[in-house]
């Protein structure tokens, strides 16, 4: 209710559970991003008064829904026999089982290893992530916030006259640091500190909570004190084993590859100051997903462009003339890519891959074929080759009779997407770069084909233009002719025909569907898994991991990693008794059966 009437605001959804509540408000797209998130926090800060204590809001990254880029799970490396071991004494895995931490904490309950792989997310790897240019925020899933944790015996407390009032006020008056400001001595200053922070379970049990007889009754007297787990709302895994899965959340605006790209080399240092015994495996980079859709599409634009130039060569018969046809397709390009750059338009497989390089020398292989014809005419009227004045004539004039059937011919491609424009939604968004770069490139070519074309045909074609038609032509020819008599002697049932064909496509536009959302094939592959409502997360957790054992032995497998329930972050909120499971599959080539299809696989799981 709070953000009801904020300036640009679309709609505001929300989704509630318990000790959660998540609120989305949906801007228009003209909306900038930092002005609606100040909007927000000035009705946030309206709004708090009214809320109950305890319940704090706070806004999320500066990121969008594919804003994770980048995943890690951090891990033990558990020891094999007496490798691996620690020295007695020193951090790592102790020959007792134990984990000795650098700071002296000996880990030996499960609940206790899985915190600290949280604190070393959390005070190691965070805090160095969160200075990569690009990076929005770090998020984290799994493991449990480190709690120190005091258990008060009632019975204790009783027989002491002691309440749990008089509990509370002692940490809390214990547990703060205060600057009694300085003192000045011999011409020099002296800061004073007192500093009471609670640093570990023994400081915890020093305090005194109150005084029987002249005797300090502390609170290791009344309590058990200890490292306890937190009531997290979500768990993660991999390989079968609890760990604590990271995500890099990127800043809007910013460049997918070059932010993935810094945040691995990040990583790479990052590794070299973990404790003993703890390591981080990437899990997910979608930098190798950006270099698969790069060499996709290089691959498509490159072969398009020469099976367009080979073409050229057959169709035309003069070299000069295919060459001056086949330069428009890079230059055309370039003059698309700057268009691109002018509004706003990013080079992903969408918009690239709609370039029709067939489409972009349609009105230049117009314009030279007319301007060859007129060239071999003259030179055959006058029996001598043209000067420059009057070839430059001849093409003129060429032009000039193919401006109005280019036009028609490149509006009425033009106008067969400007219906995608209209789009709204995640299809405006997926499928209006596509669209204004078509027309970008059209137009481009089209301006190409008036002005670069003819004086490149004027200023090349010096020599002797042959009036006789390439064998490709020729061929096509004695093929096209009978089809084009038959035609015009039984023009009904061609006219009957294209009705028939008409007929069946609108039969076939209704099975089509209205969503116009592709898909994306990452080579790998996403399991949902889904229990029953009210399922606890120790339960959904267990469950979760013998689903990774059984996907382990999957010959075609490379690893197996899981979320649970709700991260930190909360992007993506799930209630406990859902996991997002991610199987990583290994490169096609090192699979058994290279035949084997994912649906071979997903029958095998």
């Amino acid at each position: 209710m709070a953000l009801a009437g904020i300036p640009g605001l679309a709609y505001t959804r929300s989704i509630s559970r318990n000790a959660f509540s998540q609120v989305t408000a949906v801007f228009e797209d003209r909306v900038d991003i930092y002005f609606a998130r100040t909007q927000v926090a000035e009705r946030l800060t309206q709004a708090r008064q009214n809320l109950p204590p305890g319940a704090e809001p706070r806004m999320g990254a500066v990121s969008t829904g594919l804003g994770e880029i980048y995943m890690w799970s951090v891990q033990y490396v558990r020891p094999t026999g007496n490798k691996g071991l620690a020295r007695e004494g020193t951090s790592g895995w102790q020959s007792d089982g134990s984990y000795l931490t650098p700071e002296g904490l000996r880990l030996i309950k499960e609940h206790e290893l899985a915190m600290y792989l949280r604190t070393v997310q959390d005070w190691i790897i965070r805090p160095q992530l969160k200075s990569v240019p690009g990076v929005a925020e770090v998020d984290a899933i799994g493991g449990y916030e480190q709690q120190y944790q005091v258990q008060p015996s009632p019975e204790k407390l009783l027989s002491l006259g002691v309440s749990f009032a008089d509990v509370l006020k002692a940490l809390e008056r214990n547990n703060t640091g205060i600057g009694a400001g300085y003192i000045e001595r011999h011409g020099e200053s002296y800061v004073v500190r007192a500093s009471g922070r609670l640093e570990n379970a023994t400081d915890i049990g020093n305090v005194v909570v109150a005084s029987k007889a002249g005797v300090p009754v502390h609170l290791k007297d009344v309590a058990e004190i200890g490292l306890g787990r937190e009531l997290r709302t979500g768990s993660a895994s991999a390989d079968a084993a609890e760990v604590v899965v990271g995500t890099v959340l990127m800043l809007k605006g910013s460049n997918s590859r070059t932010v993935a790209t810094a945040v691995n080399e990040k990583m790479k240092s990052i590794r070299g100051a973990l404790p003993p015994g703890i390591e981080v495996r990437t899990v997910l980079n979608r930098t190798k997903l950006i270099d698969a859709t790069i060499a996709t599409v290089r691959t498509n634009l490159a072969e398009g462009a020469l099976l367009v130039i080979l073409v050229l060569f057959a169709m035309l018969g003069n070299i000069r003339a295919a060459l001056i046809t086949a330069a428009v397709i890079p230059v055309t390009v370039m003059l698309t890519a700057t268009g691109m750059l002018k509004v706003g338009i990013s080079a992903n497989l969408m918009s690239l891959g709609a370039l029709d390089f067939g489409l972009i020398v349609d009105g230049a292989v117009i314009i030279v074929e007319n301007a060859l014809r007129r060239i071999g005419q003259r030179q055959h009227q006058t029996g001598a080759l043209l000067p420059q004045a009057e070839r430059l004539k001849e093409v003129r004039a060429a032009a000039v009779e193919m401006i109005q059937p280019t036009v028609f011919g490149q509006a009425i491609i033009i106008i067969v997407y400007l219906p995608l424009l209209t789009f709204s939604g995640i299809e405006g968004k997926l499928f209006k770069p596509m669209a204004l770069t078509v027309v970008i490139a059209l137009i481009a070519a089209f301006i190409l084909s008036l002005t670069f074309v003819p004086a490149m045909i004027a200023m090349a074609i010096t020599g002797r233009v042959r009036k006789t038609e390439s064998p490709v032509v020729r061929y096509t020819r004695r093929l096209y002719e009978p089809l084009l008599r038959g035609a015009l002697r039984g023009t009904g049932w061609v006219i009957w025909g294209a009705v028939a064909l008409f007929v069946v496509s609108l039969l076939l536009f209704t099975r089509l569907g209205q969503e116009f959302t592709p898909t994306l094939d990452e080579k790998d592959i996403a399991l949902h898994a889904v229990r029953i409502p009210g399922t606890s997360l120790t339960q959904s957790t267990g469950m979760q991991l013998r689903l990774e054992r059984a996907l382990q032995p999957v010959p075609e497998v490379a690893f197996v990693f899981s979320k649970t329930g709700t991260a930190e972050m909360a992007t993506d909120p799930m209630p406990p008794n859902l996991s997002d499971t991610f199987v990583i599959l290994k490169p096609q080539a090192e699979w058994p059966d290279p035949a084997i299809s994912k649906g071979d696989l997903i029958e095998k799981i």
